[in-house]
């Protein structure tokens, strides 16, 4: 570990994971550091991560960005969830939203009060009872006061990379454009510098590791390992291709499983965002290229790319002197649309820990404890999608359905099943709906219901149940459409 003070800080990577790292380090705490960031124009960035999950809006709130300029600016739409089709069976579909479904007691969540209502015939649909979902189906939305609704957005990655070049550079970072050929490293093995093609040299006390899936420091120099989840989540390729839009967005993803994968579509204000995440041993990239093709609306407007990849995450996501973020950190897949997420509490720590008078192990185990225990909650949460399944229509989803899962997602669903038990554990980006929307829209049942719900009367269970619907419905019925709110609040600016 250096003690030496840390004044010049490299970034080495630009898209959505550099330039969200140096608009916040300029901005929150860069007053006496000196930020450059390094990318090149010849190397192009995934760009495929436009859907997003509300926490975004804290970073948001710490750089003071204005919504409605930055929504305008990358054309983005908003998000109340995401439409699970295909997963459970084949022709089933269910929502997983954001926000709170009915009202909870101290001892026990809604769903227990839904357990008991279903067995006694008086409940409806779980997602009946959460305005977001509903606003969902419906196609509404609104911005309303103390958080109402609870959203989050799809956006244009490339145009949400330049608009936080733009506040990184009215913060003083600098941009240097060309490729990194040799890395130059202290005795004791911190990285010193990096040389571009150029001939420029780039020194630095920190570096930030944002090229992605090249893993160019945290990997290629530093050689940290990596934990692979393929055993988990089997799907290792992905091909993505924009289309034009040919009806209004609707305000929620969509994630459609196919016979070895899913297909994502995120609707923007200006086009649709279409990929199909596979698995390259039960699929080929031209079998996965037709089966998108075949399932997307509109006129293409670039061509269909395939991209390679692998699950897990680093053992150490910061490493002597530099800190991996983004791809070249880890991947848990795009299902629950959570890399944007992962890259902003990445960020958030290296702020709350920033090692302005040197790096000291403590401050580095306690990041890499934290950034690793995030990870291993969203792989339990996206793992649970796959195996939860009645399918064995294919190879695929039969090896999904029969697969060995992680002890600690088996501990949840046996505590789910047995009891109708969830419990958020600290780090855990997903609280107790996410976890209960998704069981129940699997198909996992519990097999009881706390019995404090007993303490209410069928009769007052009936109406406490109806009062909840009734509400929902009522403030539903109250939003204008998605379009008729975006064309109002943040029309895209022309491209």
């Amino acid at each position: 570990m250096t003690s030496k003070k840390i004044k010049k800080v490299v970034i080495v990577g630009g898209g959505t994971a550099g330039w969200m790292t140096a608009a916040s380090l300029a901005k929150l705490i860069g007053k006496n550091l000196d930020i450059t960031l390094i990318e090149s124009d010849e190397i192009g960035t995934i760009g495929v991560g436009e859907a997003t999950i509300p926490t975004m809006m804290t970073l948001h709130q710490l750089l003071k960005i204005n919504e409605q300029e930055f929504m305008a600016e990358v054309h983005a739409t908003f998000k109340l969830g995401i439409s699970f089709e295909n997963w459970k069976d084949v022709n089933h579909d269910y929502i997983h939203s954001f926000g709170f479904t009915g009202q909870d007691c101290w001892a026990a969540g809604f769903q227990h009060f839904w357990l008991k209502g279903k067995e006694r015939g008086i409940s409806q649909e779980f997602g009946d009872y959460c305005v977001e979902l509903q606003a969902a189906k419906a196609n509404k939305f609104a911005v309303l006061p103390n958080n109402g609704l609870n959203y989050a957005y799809h956006i244009d990655a490339g145009r949400y990379a330049k608009f936080l070049r733009r506040l990184a550079e009215r913060h003083s970072t600098k941009r240097v454009e060309g490729k990194i050929t040799v890395v130059n490293q202290h005795d004791n093995g911190d990285i010193k510098s990096v040389v571009l093609g150029s001939g420029k040299i780039v020194e630095g006390d920190l570096f930030i590791d944002c090229s992605g899936f090249a893993g160019l420091l945290i990997e290629k120099t530093l050689n940290t390992e990596f934990e692979d989840w393929s055993q988990w989540l089997p799907c290792d390729s992905a091909v993505a291709v924009q289309t034009q839009s040919v009806s209004e967005p609707i305000p929620y993803t969509r994630a459609i499983a196919r016979e070895a994968g899913w297909q994502w579509r995120i609707p923007l204000q200006s086009r649709v965002g279409n990929g199909l995440v596979f698995c390259s041993q039960y699929l080929s990239d031209e079998e996965a290229m037709q089966t998108l093709l075949d399932n997307v609306e509109g006129k293409l407007l670039t061509e269909p790319r395939v991209i390679k990849f692998r699950t897990g995450q680093r053992k150490q996501h910061w490493n002597r002197n530099c800190i991996a973020l983004g791809l070249a950190g880890g991947f848990v897949e795009p299902l629950e649309s959570t890399s944007i997420h992962l890259i902003q509490r990445g960020i958030i720590r290296l702020m709350q820990m920033f090692p302005f008078d040197g790096v000291v192990e403590p401050d580095v185990q306690e990041f890499n404890t934290q950034m690793k225990d995030e990870f291993y909650f969203i792989r339990d949460f996206i793992v649970m999608h796959y195996h939860l399944t009645n399918r064995t229509d294919t190879d695929f989803w039969r090896h999904c359905k029969t697969m060995a899962i992680p002890e600690s997602l088996q501990h949840r669903l046996d505590l789910f099943k047995k009891t109708g038990r969830i419990f958020q554990q600290s780090g855990d980006v997903f609280a107790e709906n996410s976890w209960s929307q998704v069981m129940l829209g699997q198909g996992l049942m519990p097999e009881h219901y706390h019995p404090i719900v007993d303490m209410m009367s069928d009769d007052e269970l009936e109406r406490f149940l109806k009062n909840i619907s009734t509400s929902v419905q009522q403030s539903v019925s109250k939003l204008p459409s998605h379009q008729q709110f975006l064309s109002h609040y943040c029309s895209a600016k022309p491209i």
